[in-house]
């Protein structure tokens, strides 16, 4: 299987957000902003495998800025960590004030696990992953950690008693 680039699956969506996405305050939904993220993590997991893509997990969610109606919002998508058949999806999403002059601003970031799966609906092999500088070397390896965490916890499923 043919290693690929970082840059081969990387993806940039980008929408202004409108009133039906918001609350009566003008808040961005924070759910609206999870699909558009979740959908730039199948992007980019699909461009890699080239085979249907599941959402396994997401880690790490985290809301740094509110979104606004009539702001512009780029999601930027790219991979971190690749395993056999699981890929490790950053996902970055800025904001911007499309009526100030001003720069735009982290809004929300989070790392989305992402499966590839054959026609039969079971895991498949991906592509390993070409790995260029330094950086990308690092987050590989902290990626690698986390999967190897993640796989412990992913083996039970913890249902607490009923009240």
């Amino acid at each position: 299987m043919q290693t690929k680039t970082i840059h081969d699956s990387a993806v940039d969506i980008s929408m202004v957000m409108l009133p039906h996405q918001a609350n009566v305050a003008g808040n961005v939904h924070g759910g609206e902003i999870m699909k558009l993220m979740d959908n730039a993590a199948y992007v980019v997991a699909h461009r890699h495998a080239r085979s249907n893509v599941v959402t396994a997990r997401v880690d790490e969610l985290t809301f740094h800025q509110p979104i606004y109606v009539g702001n512009l919002v780029n999601c930027h998508a790219y991979l971190t960590f690749v395993g056999k058949s699981s890929m490790e999806v950053s996902v970055i999403v800025e904001v911007e004030d499309l009526f100030k002059d001003s720069p735009r601003k982290c809004a929300l970031t989070a790392l989305f696990t992402m499966v590839a799966l054959n026609a039969g609906g079971h895991t498949c092999a991906v592509p390993p992953l070409e790995l260029t500088t330094d950086a990308q070397r690092a987050r590989f390896e902290e990626g690698e950690q986390r999967y190897k965490v993640n796989r412990a916890k992913a083996k039970t499923c913890p249902i607490p008693e009923r009240l």
